[in-house]
């Protein structure tokens, strides 16, 4: 590789990340001026009562999660007293949601560990989270985050779609290809809070199937809608 060829090479990488950089500051900036005030739809009393909504919320609805919860809560407030349940005392109350034979005994074998290894306390970091059954990465990040204001990005389908429609991520394989591009370039205090914008703009605005791009605030930075534009001209 020559000398000017090399030049030439890094002077493009440096534009394309000033490229990336400039497009991720003015759709968070958006974001901080349109939804400031985003947070997680799950209904919930303590951290315990959370990570058991986010381990129930896997393929299946918050709205759906809500429902179930509050007799779930009622009955096992926290691990001490989910501990000592049967799985089909769990199953009797979370029948409605989606799997709901594994994710009882998920919640019964997570409750047992958390008494037995954590005094019954939620653990604040991802390798330990990741130790629970019933608790993988997306899972483990989501605590974090919102638990303990730590910098983890959870990525769901929504946010997998939706940061590689608005050109924040750029072929991803899969969520931990997509978690490591946004947090990236997203700043550390900013990526919790990011988390619930691109999860609720995906759930209510940039759709799978019949994206809402009308009503869109993003349009002007969003890969997708600018690709589409010059198709249609």
């Amino acid at each position: 590789m020559t000398c000017w060829y090399r030049r030439k090479l890094i002077l493009c990488i440096l534009y394309l990340n000033m490229l990336i950089k400039d497009r991720f500051s003015n759709i968070l900036s958006w974001f901080a001026n349109n939804a400031p005030s985003a947070d997680t739809e799950l209904i919930y009393d303590s951290p315990f009562q959370l990570l058991v909504a986010v381990v129930l919320s896997a393929q299946c609805t918050d709205r759906r999660v809500n429902l179930v919860t509050p007799n779930l809560f009622a009955a096992y407030p926290d691990a001490e007293s989910m501990s000592h349940a049967s799985v089909a005392d769990i199953f009797s109350l979370i029948h409605s949601v989606s799997y709901p034979n594994a994710k009882a005994e998920h919640l019964v074998g997570l409750s047992r560990r958390l008494v037995e290894c954590y005094d019954g306390q939620i653990p604040d970091s991802l390798p330990e989270l990741m130790t629970l059954p019933g608790v993988g990465r997306k899972t483990a990040n989501v605590i974090c985050a919102v638990i303990y204001n730590q910098p983890t990005m959870a990525v769901d389908t929504h946010i997998f779609r939706v940061s590689e429609r608005l050109g924040l991520t750029t072929n991803s394989k899969n969520p931990l290809q997509t978690e490591r591009q946004l947090t990236k370039y997203i700043p550390a205090q900013m990526i919790p809070k990011a988390h619930h914008w691109l999860l609720l703009h995906g759930r209510y605005v940039c759709m799978a199937r019949t994206p809402h791009c009308e009503k869109c605030g993003l349009t002007s930075w969003c890969r997708t809608f600018q690709q589409k534009n010059k198709k249609e001209v």
